[in-house]
């Protein structure tokens, strides 16, 4: 006991003697574990929440859509193999007119059933009271949209119904699992003032846009176990003479595919970036135990002559290192708690849960911690060898003096072009070249880290200019409620402040190459669109081939076919047509996964006139008003976007998102660099200290002696920012790959400006450090340094 308590009554003193040393790999432990905290706890509450949600509320396993089907139908549907629940509604997009809003808002209008509760996707009523079936004009808004324009229960609504002016009157709130994520057709980011879900009794529905007796929206739950593509051929069947589009599983429910997506990426940047902060903290403590224990010989000679076996002495010297580690550890986890609180608030903002809270699951903790303990451990392993490895007879006695001869620099002749203290440092950086090798590592890393989290600026950059100004380039879209002959396009191009317009045709449809298929829409564009132009990776623009397909590269991956492949493209609306059809281009595309084709020669494979499912427009900013209170009163309008609107709501939410998280990956890819610059200067100084008090002794100045001293971090610093930049191009593309997915891929863009910051905070982060250290050589005891023996 006394033997144990005298290692530990050392290992205090070792710890408040390596405080320095040891807050700096603190902090780089504390980033590590923060990472892995606020990732896997974020991670963890999302799905524990969205699990919870689905289940408590029956979200829907499969979805289909139908012109009009009769309500008998239902019976049948309810009949396949496999199916658990059943809820035929009515759904309908109408326009609403907003006082605060110039231009038109939508929403879903979706029925509920007359009396109970929905068997499938139920709602979550946060305030007020379902519809009274009575009550014909009465309805249910979600939540985000009632919050954005401050609405509460017994607040109205004007809504275009099927080309009539009706009040409704709001008489509650709620959430749905089927809107996690909220987001309007082709719009790119939600926006809570400009689109809504509301819920109407369903024998309102029925009278307002003639479905007594039928459903035009269907969702359904299935057995564990089922086939889901076996039910969905078998629905697609049943629904097809009454304009069924296809039937899709819960991974193409737009909601769904979001919040999925938002997992995959906090389970990718859980496993990517902590491995970075735990090499760099092994790194770090090795180095620092290895310097510990050469300094400590005499003290481990003594404590193996007075009995301390290798085991224990060995356990000293872990314990050391895990209680660095440790304090990291608990630092990281009260960072981790608090980074995670924020980001939950974060997403609670954009993904719209009943309940949604940061948990502290003991699993995260007791792994991060695991993790990061277990990598300060291994670090130190070749330390505690070297202690291990010392007899009594030989720790007694001095080291033998290190071995100076001509090195790499001297072979080159170039000693002669240096000045004194910098042949000093570069020799003392070549006399270490593993240890210094690796300290540039360590800082390249976080120069690297900086480049990689820096680069999404850059990148979103690239995707916003790309879709908003080269791509789409209208300011105001419509969408009709049926598909609209020609003639229509020149009404609307007559009305007062249309300059430009242009028609666009969405057609559903299934490309199938063999086994592999895509459910998609192809998007019919003049041959002479300027609106709505596709351009190549160049920024060039991209002319759409007379008879065949134009595919995105992501879509033309997901189908196996490149330019020259035929396709066979089944249309799941109209008359249903099958044919085979060339790609004669694939384009790079950053947003979305779309099929493209000259919208004359969609209209001749749909068995169709000049028909359009859209127009685009470039129209006057000051008659817009007046427009868009015309565009209102339209019955064959179903949607009306301004583009502008969707700019500027993009920036906004991209610049709240990404903002925090850029903050956060550069303060911690700052704090990399400042503990490995912050501890090389400190082992230098140590190791130094003799030689720098026999300088100054022999004349030379403090600056002098400073240069010795610090030009070594200068210089791995130096040699560190290019090898960084490299490394984090290598980890930008690393992050392109592991985000890509159907709804974007983010575009590899670094600008040169991008690297420029990185260095510049790297370089910042070791001057200031070497402020510190170059502080303490001026407080150097010349005289008690001198009589230190070697």
């Amino acid at each position: 006991m006394r033997a144990l308590a005298t290692l530990d009554a050392k290992l205090l003193r070792d710890l408040w003697r390596l405080k320095g040393q040891g807050a700096a790999i603190c902090l780089v432990v504390a980033c590590a574990c923060a990472i892995i905290v606020v990732m896997l706890g974020t991670l963890t509450s999302l799905t524990i929440s969205r699990d919870a949600y689905y289940e408590r509320y029956r979200f829907a396993d499969v979805f289909a859509t139908a012109t009009r089907a009769p309500l008998g139908l239902a019976d049948r549907i309810a009949e396949i193999d496999g199916v658990k629940a059943m809820e035929a509604r009515i759904a309908a997009f109408v326009l609403l007119d907003l006082p605060e809003l110039a231009e038109p808002a939508r929403a879903r209008l979706l029925s509920l059933p007359e009396a109970g509760r929905p068997s499938l996707n139920d709602i979550v009523l946060r305030k007020g009271r379902l519809p009274d079936p009575n009550r014909p004009d009465e309805v249910v808004v979600n939540e985000s949209f009632a919050e954005a324009h401050a609405m509460e229960p017994g607040a109205s609504l004007a809504a275009n119904i099927e080309g009539k002016r009706r009040t409704l009157r709001v008489v509650g709130v709620a959430l749905s699992p089927e809107f996690v994520y909220t987001i309007g057709p082709g719009d790119l980011v939600p926006d809570e003032r400009r689109f809504a879900i509301a819920w109407m009794g369903r024998r309102a529905m029925e009278a307002a846009f003639d479905l007594d007796g039928a459903f035009n929206d269907l969702v359904l739950s299935l057995y564990p176990g089922t086939s889901e593509q076996s039910v969905i051929e078998r629905l697609d069947v049943l629904l097809r003479p009454y304009g069924g589009l296809g039937a899709y599983g819960r991974d193409d429910q737009i909601s769904h595919t979001f919040l999925q997506g938002e997992l995959d990426q906090l389970g990718t940047m859980a496993t990517l970036l902590p491995p970075i902060f735990l090499a760099v903290a092994a790194f770090l403590l090795n180095v620092v135990m290895a310097r510990v224990v050469a300094t400590e010989r005499s003290e481990i000679g003594l404590m193996k002559a007075f009995g301390y076996s290798n085991a224990g002495v060995a356990a000293h010297y872990l314990k050391l290192a895990v209680g660095i580690c440790a304090i990291g550890v608990l630092l990281g986890w009260g960072t981790g708690i608090w980074l995670g609180r924020g980001m939950t608030g974060l997403y609670a903002q954009n993904y719209k849960f009943p309940f949604l809270f940061f948990r502290f699951e003991a699993w995260v903790f007791l792994v991060s911690g695991g993790v990061c303990i277990g990598a300060c451990a291994l670090g130190t392993l070749n330390a505690i060898r070297g202690a291990v490895r010392l007899t009594p007879a030989e720790a007694m006695r001095p080291p033998q003096p290190t071995g100076y001869h001509a090195g790499f620099i001297e072979s080159l002749g170039a000693q002669r072009l240096m000045s004194q203290p910098n042949r000093m440092v570069v020799r003392h950086f070549f006399r270490w070249p593993i240890r210094s090798g690796l300290t540039v590592l360590g800082i390249a890393s976080s120069c690297g880290l900086l480049v990689m989290s820096l680069f999404f600026s850059d990148s979103i950059d690239e995707m916003t200019d790309s879709f908003f100004f080269k791509n789409q380039r209208f300011s105001t879209a419509l969408t009709f409620t049926e598909i609209q002959n020609r003639e229509v396009l020149h009404d609307l191009a007559s009305l007062p402040g249309v300059m430009r317009i242009e028609p666009v045709r969405f057609a559903s449809v299934r490309l199938v190459n063999g086994p592999l298929s895509e459910r998609t829409a192809i998007t019919g564009l003049s041959a002479d669109a300027r609106l709505s132009q596709l351009i190549d990776t160049q920024g060039r623009p991209v002319e759409i081939a007379p008879g065949g397909l134009t595919l995105s590269d992501f879509l033309a991956k997901e189908l196996g076919v490149s330019a020259g492949d035929w396709l066979r493209v089944e249309a799941l609306e109209g008359r249903r047509r099958v044919e085979a059809l060339r790609v004669s281009r694939v384009i790079t595309e950053n947003i979305g996964s779309a099929a493209y084709m000259d919208i004359a020669a969609l209209n001749r494979f749909m068995g169709e006139g000049q028909v359009a499912s859209a127009v685009r427009m470039v129209t006057d900013a000051h008659a817009e008003e007046a427009l868009f209170a015309e565009f209102k009163t339209m019955p064959i309008v179903q949607g009306v976007a301004s583009q502008r609107a969707a700019y500027t709501r993009f920036v906004e939410l991209l610049d709240q998102i990404m903002g925090v998280t850029i903050t956060v990956y550069v303060t911690f890819g700052s704090l990399i660099a400042v503990g490995i610059a912050y501890n090389s200067a400190r082992i230098s100084l140590a190791e130094r200290s003799r030689e720098l008090a026999s300088m100054r002794v022999l004349g030379f100045t403090q600056t002098e002696a400073a240069t010795v001293l610090l030009g070594e971090l200068a210089l791995v610093t130096v040699l560190a920012l290019p090898i960084g930049c490299l490394m984090g191009y290598g980890l930008a593309a690393l992050l392109v790959g592991a985000f890509e997915s159907e709804l974007y891929r983010i575009p590899l863009i670094i600008e040169p400006s991008t690297y420029g910051w990185a260095m510049v905070i790297v370089l910042a982060s070791a001057c200031a450090t070497g402020l510190m250290v170059a502080r303490r050589l001026s407080q150097l005891d010349l005289v008690a340094v001198m009589k230190v023996q070697e």
